[in-house]
Protein backbone atom coordinates (compact mmCIF):
# COMPACT_ATOMS: atom_id res chain seq x y z
CA UNK A 1 0.00 0.00 0.00
CA UNK A 2 1.50 3.25 -1.13
CA UNK A 3 2.01 6.18 1.61
CA UNK A 4 -0.51 8.30 -0.40
CA UNK A 5 -3.41 5.37 -0.47
CA UNK A 6 -3.44 4.96 3.58
CA UNK A 7 -6.18 6.33 5.50
CA UNK A 8 -5.82 9.53 7.72
CA UNK A 9 -4.61 8.62 10.81
CA UNK A 10 -7.24 9.52 13.84
CA UNK A 11 -5.88 10.07 17.26
CA UNK A 12 -7.66 7.48 19.42
CA UNK A 13 -8.70 9.95 22.37
CA UNK A 14 -10.49 7.86 25.07
CA UNK A 15 -14.40 7.75 24.37
CA UNK A 16 -14.99 8.76 28.28
CA UNK A 17 -12.68 11.49 27.09
CA UNK A 18 -14.31 12.54 24.44
CA UNK A 19 -17.76 12.53 25.93
CA UNK A 20 -16.86 15.16 28.56
CA UNK A 21 -17.82 19.00 27.96
CA UNK A 22 -14.94 21.78 27.60
CA UNK A 23 -15.27 24.10 30.68
CA UNK A 24 -17.83 26.79 30.23
CA UNK A 25 -15.98 29.23 32.25
CA UNK A 26 -12.91 28.92 30.05
CA UNK A 27 -15.00 28.53 26.64
CA UNK A 28 -16.43 32.01 27.48
CA UNK A 29 -13.21 33.67 28.83
CA UNK A 30 -11.27 33.05 25.22
CA UNK A 31 -14.01 35.14 24.35
CA UNK A 32 -13.14 37.52 27.05
CA UNK A 33 -9.52 37.51 26.25
CA UNK A 34 -10.37 38.67 22.62
CA UNK A 35 -11.24 41.90 23.86
CA UNK A 36 -9.88 45.24 25.26
CA UNK A 37 -11.35 46.87 28.44
CA UNK A 38 -13.50 44.08 30.01
CA UNK A 39 -14.35 44.49 33.75
CA UNK A 40 -14.23 40.64 34.59
CA UNK A 41 -16.33 39.60 37.80
CA UNK A 42 -15.85 36.17 36.26
CA UNK A 43 -12.67 34.59 37.19
CA UNK A 44 -12.57 32.93 40.91
CA UNK A 45 -9.42 34.19 42.09
CA UNK A 46 -8.41 36.67 44.67
CA UNK A 47 -7.19 39.76 43.03
CA UNK A 48 -4.52 39.79 46.47
CA UNK A 49 -1.24 38.73 45.99
CA UNK A 50 -0.26 36.21 48.68
CA UNK A 51 1.00 37.76 51.42
CA UNK A 52 4.82 39.25 51.35
CA UNK A 53 5.59 36.99 54.81
CA UNK A 54 4.59 33.65 52.43
CA UNK A 55 5.89 34.68 49.65
CA UNK A 56 9.41 35.39 51.35
CA UNK A 57 9.09 31.71 52.95
CA UNK A 58 9.12 30.33 49.22
CA UNK A 59 12.20 32.35 48.36
CA UNK A 60 14.12 31.20 51.59
CA UNK A 61 13.33 28.02 50.83
CA UNK A 62 14.67 28.29 47.08
CA UNK A 63 18.12 30.44 48.44
CA UNK A 64 18.53 27.62 51.16
CA UNK A 65 18.57 25.12 48.42
CA UNK A 66 15.39 23.01 49.24
CA UNK A 67 14.55 22.41 45.81
CA UNK A 68 14.78 18.39 45.25
CA UNK A 69 11.61 16.13 45.90
CA UNK A 70 10.20 15.53 49.19
CA UNK A 71 7.79 12.94 50.85
CA UNK A 72 5.03 11.87 48.31
CA UNK A 73 2.79 12.65 51.60
CA UNK A 74 4.62 16.07 51.70
CA UNK A 75 7.11 17.60 54.31
CA UNK A 76 6.25 16.34 57.30
CA UNK A 77 6.39 20.05 59.18
CA UNK A 78 3.43 21.04 56.98
CA UNK A 79 1.96 18.16 57.58
CA UNK A 80 2.06 18.86 60.90
CA UNK A 81 1.48 22.55 60.58
CA UNK A 82 -1.91 21.41 58.54
CA UNK A 83 -2.70 18.71 61.41
CA UNK A 84 -2.53 21.84 63.95
CA UNK A 85 -4.87 24.14 61.92
CA UNK A 86 -7.27 21.87 61.62
CA UNK A 87 -7.58 20.77 64.98
CA UNK A 88 -7.34 24.69 66.00
CA UNK A 89 -9.82 25.84 63.58
CA UNK A 90 -12.08 22.87 62.43
CA UNK A 91 -12.11 20.85 65.87
CA UNK A 92 -11.08 17.51 63.78
CA UNK A 93 -7.69 15.71 63.96
CA UNK A 94 -5.61 14.09 61.72
CA UNK A 95 -2.86 11.93 62.19
CA UNK A 96 0.54 13.79 60.22
CA UNK A 97 2.03 10.51 59.51
CA UNK A 98 -1.08 8.73 57.94
CA UNK A 99 -3.99 10.71 57.04
CA UNK A 100 -2.27 13.85 55.13
CA UNK A 101 -1.58 13.90 51.86
CA UNK A 102 -0.39 17.19 50.30
CA UNK A 103 -1.83 18.06 46.62
CA UNK A 104 -0.90 20.06 43.97
CA UNK A 105 -3.87 22.34 44.77
CA UNK A 106 -7.10 20.75 45.99
CA UNK A 107 -8.38 19.95 42.60
CA UNK A 108 -5.67 17.36 42.63
CA UNK A 109 -6.94 16.36 45.79
CA UNK A 110 -10.23 15.66 44.57
CA UNK A 111 -9.11 13.77 41.90
CA UNK A 112 -7.17 11.46 44.19
CA UNK A 113 -9.90 11.24 46.20
CA UNK A 114 -12.55 10.16 43.52
CA UNK A 115 -9.72 7.52 41.94
CA UNK A 116 -9.35 5.72 45.20
CA UNK A 117 -12.62 5.08 45.76
CA UNK A 118 -14.99 4.99 42.69
CA UNK A 119 -15.26 1.31 40.73
CA UNK A 120 -16.68 1.60 37.30
CA UNK A 121 -20.10 2.19 37.65
CA UNK A 122 -20.55 3.39 41.55
CA UNK A 123 -22.32 6.83 41.61
CA UNK A 124 -21.18 9.94 43.31
CA UNK A 125 -24.53 12.16 44.72
CA UNK A 126 -23.68 16.06 44.75
CA UNK A 127 -24.94 18.97 44.67
CA UNK A 128 -25.73 21.59 42.09
CA UNK A 129 -25.21 24.19 40.92
CA UNK A 130 -21.41 23.09 41.69
CA UNK A 131 -17.87 23.73 40.80
CA UNK A 132 -17.38 22.36 36.93
CA UNK A 133 -15.13 19.90 37.73
CA UNK A 134 -17.24 17.63 39.76
CA UNK A 135 -19.09 15.80 37.16
CA UNK A 136 -16.60 15.56 34.08
CA UNK A 137 -13.76 14.62 37.73
CA UNK A 138 -16.14 11.63 38.45
CA UNK A 139 -16.75 10.69 34.68
CA UNK A 140 -13.14 10.45 34.24
CA UNK A 141 -13.28 7.52 36.86
CA UNK A 142 -15.88 5.64 34.87
CA UNK A 143 -17.58 6.63 37.89
CA UNK A 144 -21.96 8.05 37.45
CA UNK A 145 -22.49 11.89 38.65
CA UNK A 146 -25.90 12.20 40.65
CA UNK A 147 -26.55 15.69 40.53
CA UNK A 148 -28.95 16.87 43.01
CA UNK A 149 -30.61 20.97 42.91
CA UNK A 150 -30.24 22.87 45.38
CA UNK A 151 -32.72 25.72 45.10
CA UNK A 152 -32.76 29.82 45.91
CA UNK A 153 -35.65 29.45 48.73
CA UNK A 154 -33.36 27.50 50.82
CA UNK A 155 -30.34 29.90 49.55
CA UNK A 156 -28.96 27.06 47.47
CA UNK A 157 -28.05 24.77 51.07
CA UNK A 158 -29.02 21.02 50.90
CA UNK A 159 -31.38 18.94 52.61
CA UNK A 160 -30.80 15.74 54.01
CA UNK A 161 -34.01 14.80 52.62
CA UNK A 162 -33.34 15.93 49.32
CA UNK A 163 -30.58 13.51 49.42
CA UNK A 164 -31.88 10.50 50.27
CA UNK A 165 -34.16 9.49 47.27
CA UNK A 166 -31.04 9.56 44.98
CA UNK A 167 -29.04 6.53 47.22
CA UNK A 168 -28.95 3.36 45.50
CA UNK A 169 -26.88 0.18 46.24
CA UNK A 170 -24.68 1.59 43.71
CA UNK A 171 -24.24 5.10 45.49
CA UNK A 172 -20.70 5.31 46.91
CA UNK A 173 -19.85 8.72 48.52
CA UNK A 174 -21.80 12.02 48.63
CA UNK A 175 -19.62 15.04 47.54
CA UNK A 176 -19.96 18.62 49.24
CA UNK A 177 -19.12 22.03 49.14
CA UNK A 178 -19.75 24.82 51.23
CA UNK A 179 -19.21 27.49 51.14
CA UNK A 180 -20.49 26.74 47.56
CA UNK A 181 -18.89 27.90 44.08
CA UNK A 182 -20.98 29.46 42.24
CA UNK A 183 -23.85 30.31 44.95
CA UNK A 184 -21.64 30.81 47.76
CA UNK A 185 -24.02 28.66 49.73
CA UNK A 186 -23.53 28.06 53.59
CA UNK A 187 -24.73 24.79 55.39
CA UNK A 188 -26.83 25.23 58.70
CA UNK A 189 -25.49 22.82 61.25
CA UNK A 190 -28.14 21.26 61.92
CA UNK A 191 -28.92 20.44 58.26
CA UNK A 192 -25.14 19.01 57.97
CA UNK A 193 -26.06 16.95 61.45
CA UNK A 194 -28.62 15.02 58.99
CA UNK A 195 -26.81 14.52 56.24
CA UNK A 196 -24.04 13.33 58.27
CA UNK A 197 -27.03 10.31 60.26
CA UNK A 198 -28.25 9.96 56.55
CA UNK A 199 -24.08 8.92 55.60
CA UNK A 200 -23.55 6.77 58.24
CA UNK A 201 -27.54 5.36 57.90
CA UNK A 202 -26.35 4.03 54.26
CA UNK A 203 -22.88 3.21 55.64
CA UNK A 204 -21.53 6.43 53.02
CA UNK A 205 -18.51 7.97 52.55
CA UNK A 206 -18.30 11.86 52.38
CA UNK A 207 -15.85 13.95 50.55
CA UNK A 208 -16.15 17.62 51.21
CA UNK A 209 -14.27 20.45 49.45
CA UNK A 210 -13.87 23.03 51.79
CA UNK A 211 -11.79 25.36 50.47
CA UNK A 212 -13.62 28.70 50.96
CA UNK A 213 -14.47 27.75 54.52
CA UNK A 214 -12.53 30.87 55.79
CA UNK A 215 -14.62 33.08 53.80
CA UNK A 216 -17.60 32.53 55.78
CA UNK A 217 -19.37 35.90 56.65
CA UNK A 218 -22.19 34.75 58.93
CA UNK A 219 -21.91 32.41 61.43
CA UNK A 220 -19.26 29.93 61.88
CA UNK A 221 -18.12 27.15 59.87
CA UNK A 222 -18.99 23.70 60.94
CA UNK A 223 -17.16 20.89 58.87
CA UNK A 224 -19.00 17.74 58.23
CA UNK A 225 -15.94 15.75 59.09
CA UNK A 226 -15.94 17.47 63.02
CA UNK A 227 -19.36 15.41 63.67
CA UNK A 228 -19.58 12.32 65.87
CA UNK A 229 -18.64 9.55 63.49
CA UNK A 230 -18.12 11.70 60.68
CA UNK A 231 -14.28 11.28 60.21
CA UNK A 232 -13.70 7.62 59.72
CA UNK A 233 -15.87 8.38 56.81
CA UNK A 234 -14.90 11.29 55.27
CA UNK A 235 -12.12 12.52 53.00
CA UNK A 236 -11.89 16.42 54.11
CA UNK A 237 -10.30 18.25 51.29
CA UNK A 238 -8.52 21.85 51.35
CA UNK A 239 -5.90 24.06 50.06
CA UNK A 240 -4.43 27.73 50.29
CA UNK A 241 -5.42 29.24 46.90
CA UNK A 242 -8.50 30.97 48.20
CA UNK A 243 -7.99 32.50 51.79
CA UNK A 244 -4.58 32.83 51.27
CA UNK A 245 -4.94 34.31 47.78
CA UNK A 246 -2.34 31.41 46.98
CA UNK A 247 -3.79 30.29 43.41
CA UNK A 248 -0.46 30.23 41.32
CA UNK A 249 1.35 27.67 44.07
CA UNK A 250 -1.20 25.22 43.27
CA UNK A 251 -0.99 23.57 46.61
CA UNK A 252 -3.85 21.64 48.77
CA UNK A 253 -4.12 18.68 50.84
CA UNK A 254 -6.42 15.73 51.49
CA UNK A 255 -7.04 14.25 55.07
CA UNK A 256 -8.48 10.85 55.16
CA UNK A 257 -8.90 7.63 57.54
CA UNK A 258 -5.19 5.79 56.54
CA UNK A 259 -6.42 3.12 54.22
CA UNK A 260 -7.80 6.66 52.26
CA UNK A 261 -5.01 8.04 52.69
CA UNK A 262 -2.48 5.32 51.19
CA UNK A 263 -4.68 4.25 48.30
CA UNK A 264 -4.53 8.22 46.80
CA UNK A 265 -0.57 8.39 47.94
CA UNK A 266 0.09 5.64 45.14
CA UNK A 267 -2.05 7.21 42.28
CA UNK A 268 0.11 10.41 43.98
CA UNK A 269 3.13 9.16 43.60
CA UNK A 270 3.11 7.59 40.65
CA UNK A 271 1.15 10.77 38.63
CA UNK A 272 2.95 13.73 40.12
CA UNK A 273 5.36 12.06 42.62
CA UNK A 274 4.96 15.43 44.80
CA UNK A 275 3.56 18.82 45.58
CA UNK A 276 6.09 21.61 44.43
CA UNK A 277 9.00 21.85 47.14
CA UNK A 278 8.59 25.41 47.61
CA UNK A 279 5.12 25.61 47.52
CA UNK A 280 4.91 23.81 50.15
CA UNK A 281 7.54 25.76 51.77
CA UNK A 282 5.15 29.12 51.15
CA UNK A 283 1.81 27.07 52.83
CA UNK A 284 4.39 26.41 55.86
CA UNK A 285 4.74 29.99 56.41
CA UNK A 286 0.76 30.45 55.51
CA UNK A 287 -0.50 28.51 58.31
CA UNK A 288 2.50 29.14 61.05
CA UNK A 289 3.11 32.41 60.55
CA UNK A 290 0.77 35.69 60.74
CA UNK A 291 -3.09 35.81 59.72
CA UNK A 292 -3.53 39.27 59.77
CA UNK A 293 -3.68 39.57 56.24
CA UNK A 294 -6.08 36.52 55.40
CA UNK A 295 -8.51 38.63 57.84
CA UNK A 296 -7.95 41.83 55.95
CA UNK A 297 -8.58 40.17 52.85
CA UNK A 298 -11.92 38.45 54.28
CA UNK A 299 -12.77 41.79 55.16
CA UNK A 300 -12.76 43.05 51.70
CA UNK A 301 -14.78 40.48 50.31
CA UNK A 302 -17.11 40.69 52.74
CA UNK A 303 -18.10 44.65 52.00
CA UNK A 304 -18.02 44.03 48.65
CA UNK A 305 -20.69 41.16 49.38
CA UNK A 306 -22.58 43.73 50.96
CA UNK A 307 -22.43 46.33 48.01
CA UNK A 308 -23.14 43.67 44.87
CA UNK A 309 -25.84 41.85 46.30
CA UNK A 310 -27.46 45.48 47.39
CA UNK A 311 -26.27 46.94 43.65
CA UNK A 312 -27.51 43.76 42.08
CA UNK A 313 -31.27 43.84 43.83
CA UNK A 314 -31.41 47.33 43.31
CA UNK A 315 -31.63 47.10 39.97
CA UNK A 316 -34.38 44.15 39.95
CA UNK A 317 -31.98 41.00 39.90
CA UNK A 318 -32.95 39.06 42.64
CA UNK A 319 -30.22 37.69 44.89
CA UNK A 320 -29.49 35.97 47.87
CA UNK A 321 -27.22 37.10 50.39
CA UNK A 322 -24.30 34.52 49.98
CA UNK A 323 -22.59 33.09 53.40
CA UNK A 324 -19.13 32.20 51.85
CA UNK A 325 -17.18 32.13 49.23
CA UNK A 326 -16.46 35.51 46.84
CA UNK A 327 -19.75 35.21 44.58
CA UNK A 328 -22.63 36.29 44.00
CA UNK A 329 -25.21 34.62 42.19
CA UNK A 330 -28.25 36.08 40.86
CA UNK A 331 -31.14 35.39 38.58
CA UNK A 332 -31.67 37.02 35.77
CA UNK A 333 -35.11 35.55 35.02
CA UNK A 334 -37.34 38.64 34.83
CA UNK A 335 -34.85 40.23 32.02
CA UNK A 336 -36.73 37.15 29.51
CA UNK A 337 -32.71 36.35 28.94
CA UNK A 338 -30.77 32.60 29.25
CA UNK A 339 -27.77 32.78 30.89
CA UNK A 340 -26.22 32.47 27.84
CA UNK A 341 -27.30 35.54 25.99
CA UNK A 342 -27.64 37.67 28.81
CA UNK A 343 -23.72 36.94 29.51
CA UNK A 344 -22.58 37.51 25.70
CA UNK A 345 -24.81 40.99 25.34
CA UNK A 346 -23.40 41.96 28.71
CA UNK A 347 -20.29 41.56 27.58
CA UNK A 348 -20.44 43.02 24.21
CA UNK A 349 -22.49 45.85 24.68
CA UNK A 350 -21.04 47.05 28.05
CA UNK A 351 -17.46 44.82 28.67
CA UNK A 352 -18.49 43.39 31.82
CA UNK A 353 -17.71 39.38 31.91
CA UNK A 354 -20.00 37.42 34.24
CA UNK A 355 -20.34 33.73 33.90
CA UNK A 356 -23.28 31.81 32.58
CA UNK A 357 -25.00 29.92 35.16
CA UNK A 358 -25.36 26.98 32.99
CA UNK A 359 -21.43 26.26 33.45
CA UNK A 360 -22.61 25.26 36.77
CA UNK A 361 -25.36 22.97 35.83
CA UNK A 362 -27.78 23.04 33.47
CA UNK A 363 -30.45 23.96 35.67
CA UNK A 364 -29.38 27.24 36.64
CA UNK A 365 -30.01 28.74 33.14
CA UNK A 366 -31.27 31.84 34.99
CA UNK A 367 -28.76 32.87 36.67
CA UNK A 368 -25.21 34.28 36.58
CA UNK A 369 -22.27 33.72 38.85
CA UNK A 370 -20.66 37.23 39.85
CA UNK A 371 -17.32 36.98 41.15
CA UNK A 372 -16.55 40.00 43.65
CA UNK A 373 -13.21 38.39 44.10
CA UNK A 374 -11.89 42.25 42.50
CA UNK A 375 -11.42 45.74 43.33
CA UNK A 376 -14.33 47.62 44.72
CA UNK A 377 -14.17 50.62 42.19
CA UNK A 378 -14.49 48.26 39.36
CA UNK A 379 -17.49 46.25 40.90
CA UNK A 380 -19.14 49.55 41.13
CA UNK A 381 -18.02 50.85 37.31
CA UNK A 382 -19.60 47.09 36.35
CA UNK A 383 -22.67 47.45 38.81
CA UNK A 384 -23.23 50.74 36.85
CA UNK A 385 -22.85 49.14 33.35
CA UNK A 386 -24.90 46.25 33.84
CA UNK A 387 -27.83 48.38 35.59
CA UNK A 388 -27.80 50.21 31.90
CA UNK A 389 -28.02 46.68 30.28
CA UNK A 390 -30.36 45.67 32.37
CA UNK A 391 -32.75 49.18 32.00
CA UNK A 392 -32.42 48.95 28.14
CA UNK A 393 -34.15 45.47 27.85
Amino acid sequence: MSQSSRAPFSPPIAKHVLNIPRSGIRDFFEIVQSMQDVISLGIGEPDFSSPEHIRQAAIDGLRAGRTGYTSNLGIPRLRKAISQYLAQYYHVYYDPSSEIIVTAGVSEALDLALRAIIDPGDEIIYHEPCYVSYSPSIRLCHGIPVPVQTHPENCFALKASQLEPHITPRTKAILLNFPTNPTGAAMPQEELKKIAALAQNKNLLVITDEIYSELTYEGQHTSIASLPGMKERTIFLHGFSKAFAMTGFRIGYACAPPAITEAMMKIHQYAIMCAPTASQEAAIEALNGDLTDVQKMKDHYHKRRDYIVSALNEMGLDCHMPRGAFYAFPSIKKTGLDAQTFSLRLLKEEKVAVVPGTAFGSHAHQYIRCSYATGLKQIEKAMQAMKRFVNRL
